[in-house]
């Protein structure tokens, strides 16, 4: 779930505790999901909420992303502004993550 987030010129600090209490519950909008492209060996995931040093953590979602995720056989390397994730080039579809970033 994605948190709200008051913007700059605002003066109402209900909005601003909405948001407080948002956050302490876990809410993020660093949030996100990818499909790693078939018939390559990387792919690449654009978030605005990544840099250099973030720490991705992907969660698979369907049966063949949970099969590569167990295998081990790839590792992600965040940058400002997106990350990618290096895999085995497959024509295996519907590798589908969800991710949260940290950092």
């Amino acid at each position: 779930m994605t948190v709200y987030v008051p913007g700059r010129d605002e003066k109402d600090l209900t909005k601003f505790s909405l948001a407080l209490q948002q956050l302490a519950s876990g809410r993020s909008n660093a949030i996100g999901s990818f499909t790693l492209t078939t018939g390559a060996s990387s792919t690449t995931v654009t978030d605005a909420n990544c840099a250099e040093g973030s720490t991705v953590i992907p969660i698979p979602t369907t049966a063949n992303a949970a099969s590569e995720f167990g295998a081990g056989t790839w590792y992600i390397t965040p940058s400002s502004g997106s990350f990618v994730v290096t895999h085995i080039n497959s024509a295996t579809a519907g590798r589908t993550f969800k991710y949260a970033i940290l950092g």
